[in-house]
């Protein structure tokens, strides 16, 4: 199981004051503390876009790579309090790190999720704030963007159970399994982002709740969507494809038979 008191040998941190930053030198040309800062690659003309949920996750260019800024940001009822400040425990319990961490974790046993690149953490007194930059991944779009555009196949349903599936063997909890942080590429092959708060834990009836989010946030956007993108044959297809993988896990995981 996954260590969160290990930051890793090829990982560097630097502190400056308040903030402290952890990254991966190797996945970044140049890499500094202002990689965080979007008024610097605003002033560069290098931002290319932005994608909005919670927050703004901002996407900027470097040396041809594109990369993704996500500043942390609070949402429910506790956003009304702060915007953005997290009550500060220690180093490794603050949600850029670890996610930061588990992607590093996740990346290397090759499950299809971004580059992770860097995180920082600022001290505010108590509290902090905090971001963290990743590989983008090109020419994707997302469950819920296919889901709109009525372009989805059976085939698509099957891949899907497939991904969620691998997550669920290796032991991946993703605290919001939904169909924004799904996405396609344009090979067809599907990655999972955004593991804010996401975890290794033993298998058990998280799985099926993971899978019931998923569920719930597909039935959500299709309310507002033409009649038919999706119904129990397709969610039937996502089962058989979850439950292929499951199925093929336990056969190589059970003792030879002489």
């Amino acid at each position: 199981m996954f260590d969160w008191r290990v930051i890793g040998p090829g990982i560097r941190r630097e502190q400056d004051g308040a903030s402290v930053m952890l990254y991966e030198p190797l996945s970044a040309d140049n890499f500094s503390a202002f990689w965080f800062e979007p008024a610097w690659w605003a002033a560069r003309g290098a931002i290319r876009g932005a994608a909005h949920g919670r927050g703004t996750t901002l996407f900027f260019e470097d040396g041809g790579r594109r990369y993704a800024l996500r500043h942390y940001r609070r949402g429910g009822l506790m956003a009304r309090l702060s915007a953005d400040r997290y009550l500060f425990r220690r180093e490794l319990s603050t949600r850029p790190v670890r996610e930061f961490l588990l992607l590093i974790h996740l990346h290397a046993i090759g499950l299809p999720v971004p580059v992770p690149i860097g995180a920082r953490v600022v001290r505010d007194g108590l509290f902090y704030r905090g971001d963290l930059i990743t590989g983008m991944i090109p020419g994707t779009q997302t469950l819920a963007e296919r889901l709109s555009t009525g372009t989805l196949q059976v085939a698509d349903w099957i891949a899907v159970g497939r991904l969620v599936a691998q997550f669920h063997h290796k032991h991946v909890f993703h605290a919001d399994l939904n169909a924004h942080n799904i996405l396609v590429d344009d090979a067809q092959r599907w990655w999972l982002i955004d593991f804010d708060r996401g975890d290794l834990r033993e298998p058990g009836l998280w799985c099926d709740s993971n899978l019931v989010r998923l569920r719930r946030s597909v039935l959500k956007i299709c309310d507002a969507l033409p009649a038919g993108r999706f119904n129990e044959t397709l969610w039937t297809a996502l089962l058989a494809g979850y439950r292929d993988v499951k199925m093929r896990a336990d056969a190589a995981a059970a003792p030879t038979q002489r």
